[in-house]
């Protein structure tokens, strides 16, 4: 499946936890979020630059989704106030 114009697609899972790798979309975006910062950085450190199909994140499912989720969290926090 190709990602639509602005999104991107990501493999995560754990190698160490013997973890199935799940693929998701994330919005462009999110890659200027700190906590996807550190995952990139991370990713980077363990995977290098070169890498073919979907960008592989060091991290696991429930990581992932839990940044997912604050990432998410923070601007209808700000909308409210």
């Amino acid at each position: 499946m190709k990602a639509k114009k602005g999104w991107l697609a990501v493999r995560v899972g754990s190698e160490e936890e013997d973890e199935a790798y799940q693929r998701f979309m994330i919005p462009i975006s999110y890659l200027h979020h700190p906590q996807f910062v550190n995952l990139l950085e991370k990713a980077r450190e363990v995977y290098g630059f070169h890498s073919e199909g979907p960008l592989r994140l060091p991290c696991s499912v429930e990581e992932f989704l839990g940044i997912s989720a604050g990432v998410l969290f923070v601007p209808l926090l700000y909308k409210e106030l």
